[in-house]
């Protein structure tokens, strides 16, 4: 492979929602290098990449930022952290402003207000929202972009991040990126478990199925600590095509019906993973299928979802216009999908600080890949990579201001010489498997594999996402094995080595999920943890469960909640 070296000042990894709004961010800071590295293209890339049709993260008016954190902390029994759930809040309508200021339509009623939908949540024509923040990109002067550029490796030394390494998807390129900080805004996990639709349907799932888990996997490996990976996250969706149920629910207030006719969810609940819950537990007893409930709705709110899905998910639309039926004729049936490790819905991620700084000193994290701070969706990303943006500028104005003298030039010497040894072994790791003869498994073959053992034995689809000690214990031990199977594939391009990496990555992402699943001895929400061996809520879990890989092995830490206008800052960043 052909070796690249590339100098900034900002590394970010990840051209997403949250990636996208850090450059941004940054282009003001016209004395900075700015380097965005994406493994596809920006333009259309990331959860955005199809569109979303309402901003679900908004303060309406009435309300304040801090209901927002007492929906959040609610909707996650507790284990949340209030700093960063606050400190997101508070951006949430300035992120908004600024997207219709780069061109986003935002629906206003008569007086010029946004049109809300449910306490929460404005409307909005989003099928362009990725574009027009890539173009907002593209437009500042000290940011480049890097399309078709995978980082799998972070370059850490004694704690301290000095940029990262990875591939062209396309070339033979070999890519060793030094820089004075880094912001993850990689995205979350998909195709950890075995999903809904199987073959040739299997990536028409929830989650973006490029997502791979790179940004927690990077983190992991170099000992970052990182938090409830045991709250999974389990979508409500319409049947086959996998559509959000949220418009539909909030669109036109339908409720959860099964197939006696009966108004079920308020047996459960209405949190998010209770609605899951219910729907479970009526299939279970035999009163399923189940079903949002859009018979005879009027003829305009069929009109206003058929529009609605068109800007985020059009197989609904086409689905409903096939059949010949539509919502206000035939009630849509809902499902849950396979579970998914998404910072943005739940509290999954790395443990950051209030700046969103990691426990690695100059490694910060915004949108999906940040712990602590659930129910982000669009505009809490846009907040968090604007933080996160902010908080490395006082960051490196704060490094520059250690002035140098020859006992850290001969320090910086001897880290430059570990540096580049260790992007050596790296390099020569890319090559073996492009020079790797096939042999009788296949990337594919093994990520079928892998998916069945969580589906399984790690609370996947079909067990009714129910697990137990002993099941767990199961697929701990296998996973490691299936990782010592992938060190023997074979890629015969740089796709097939990105395909090899994104097995890799989520094996990685499995191992912390089995640790956190089997560390919290409790069921604190139904469905995303559903531990048959404790099946009710203890208080001696109202904690965080936390792990920081120690020698390739998984530690578990837990930490006291931060709560009640108490602010983390770390202690171990030095």
């Amino acid at each position: 492979m052909r070796q690249q070296e590339i100098e900034t000042d900002v590394l970010i990894v990840g051209g997403g929602t949250a990636g996208c709004f850090a450059a941004i961010t940054l282009g003001r800071e016209k004395g900075l290098r700015v380097l965005v590295a994406e493994k596809a293209n920006i333009s259309r890339s990331g959860c955005l990449a199809a569109g979303v049709n309402a901003i679900n993260a908004y303060i309406t008016e009435g309300k304040t930022p801090q209901d927002y954190v007492e929906y959040a902390k609610e909707d996650a029994d507790g284990i949340v952290r209030e700093d960063l759930l606050l400190s997101m809040s508070e951006r949430l309508n300035h992120v908004a402003e600024e997207m219709e200021r780069l061109g986003l339509v935002i629906l206003k009623d008569e007086q010029g207000k946004y049109v809300t939908r449910g306490e929460r949540n404005i409307k909005i024509n989003g099928e362009n929202i990725k574009p027009l923040l890539a173009q907002a990109v593209r437009e500042q002067e000290n940011v480049t972009v890097m399309n078709h550029v995978n980082m799998t490796d972070y370059i850490v030394d004694q704690n301290r991040i000095y940029g990262a390494i990875g591939f062209d998807v396309n070339q033979e390129i070999f890519y060793y990126i030094k820089a004075r900080a880094v912001i993850c805004t990689a995205g979350g996990a998909a195709g950890l478990y075995r999903p809904n639709n199987p073959g040739f349907s299997r990536h028409k799932m929830w989650y973006c199925p490029f997502n791979t888990g790179a940004g927690y996997a990077m983190g992991i490996r170099a000992g970052a600590e990182m938090t409830t990976f045991e709250m999974r996250f389990i979508a409500l969706r319409c049947k086959d095509t996998i559509a959000p149920t949220g418009t539909i629910a909030q669109g036109v207030s339908a409720k959860q019906l099964n197939s006696k006719g009966e108004i079920y969810e308020q047996r459960y609940g209405i949190k998010t993973s209770q609605r899951v819950y219910g729907t479970v537990m009526e299939n279970r007893a035999g009163r399923g299928p189940c079903y949002l409930k859009t018979d005879g709705i009027s003829r305009k709110q069929e009109q206003d979802l058929y529009k609605a899905y068109l800007n985020m998910a059009p197989s609904q639309t086409l689905k409903w216009i096939e059949s010949g039926k539509g919502p206000r004729e035939e009630n849509v049936e809902i499902e849950g999908t396979e579970p998914y490790i998404v910072g943005g819905h739940t509290a999954s991620g790395y443990w950051v600080d209030n700046q969103r700084q990691t426990t690695i000193r100059g490694l910060f994290a915004a949108g999906d890949v940040a712990g602590g701070c659930p129910q982000k969706y669009v505009t809490g990303a846009l907040a968090e990579g604007e933080i996160a943006a902010e908080s490395v500028c006082v960051f490196l104005r704060e490094t520059e201001k250690n002035t140098g003298d020859l006992k850290q030039e001969a320090q910086a010497a001897q880290r430059e010489m570990r540096m580049r040894e260790f992007a050596g072994r790296k390099k020569q790791e890319y090559e073996r498997y492009l020079s790797n003869q096939a042999g009788v498994l296949s990337t594919e073959q093994l990520e079928e594999t892998m998916q069945k053992l969580m589906d399984q034995y790690a609370g996947g689809i079909s067990t009714g996402y129910c697990y137990s000690e002993s099941s767990l214990l199961v697929v701990q031990k296998k996973l490691p094995f299936l990782e010592k199977l992938a060190n023997g594939l074979s890629a015969k391009d740089m796709d097939d080595l990105l395909r090899i990496y994104e097995l890799r990555e989520r094996l990685t992402v499995c191992k912390v999920v089995v640790a956190h699943l089997l560390a919290r001895k409790e069921t604190r929400w139904h469905s995303f943890a559903e531990n048959l061996d404790y099946p009710k809520k203890h208080p001696k879990w109202q904690k965080y469960i936390n792990s920081r890989m120690e020698r390739g092995k998984i530690q578990i830490i837990v930490r006291e909640l931060v709560t009640g206008g108490d602010v983390y800052e770390h202690s171990n960043t030095g």
